[in-house]
């Protein structure tokens, strides 16, 4: 059975940073992919960032770009999401959530298979 276990996430102020960790265990084939998700009240799950286990490709959506990195370390299965200069509108639920293959152009809640409990992350101004 496939866990992801998030931890990470707080209450920082604007210009500040986080990290975000996903640890993940279970898969019986290397090739899968971590994604990041948020959801705002009201809003709905978008994706943030998202890596490749197999050739280390990434992902990463416009509004977080040039802030985000995301990293992976493959022997011990963890993900990690590096937040800098958070800006109040990244104010979210984070999710990290696994798939089969490689992240797509775009990717979709829809098509990730398992999910993290996941943590708040509140940016204030």
């Amino acid at each position: 059975e496939v866990q992801l276990v998030e931890s990470g996430g707080g209450s920082v102020q604007a210009g500040g940073s986080l990290r975000l960790s996903c640890a993940a265990s279970g898969f019986t084939v290397d090739g899968y992919a971590i994604g990041w998700f948020r959801q705002a009240p009201g809003k709905e799950r978008e994706a943030v960032s998202c890596i490749s286990r197999w050739d280390g490709s990434t992902y990463y959506a416009d509004s977080v770009k040039g802030r985000f990195t995301i990293s992976s370390v493959n022997v011990e299965h963890t993900v990690y999401l590096q937040m800098n200069n958070l800006k109040p509108e990244d104010t979210a639920v984070y999710y990290c959530a696994s798939i089969l293959g490689y992240c797509s152009a775009y990717p979709l809640p829809y098509e990730y298979d398992n999910w993290s409990q996941g943590t708040q992350v509140t940016v204030s101004s």
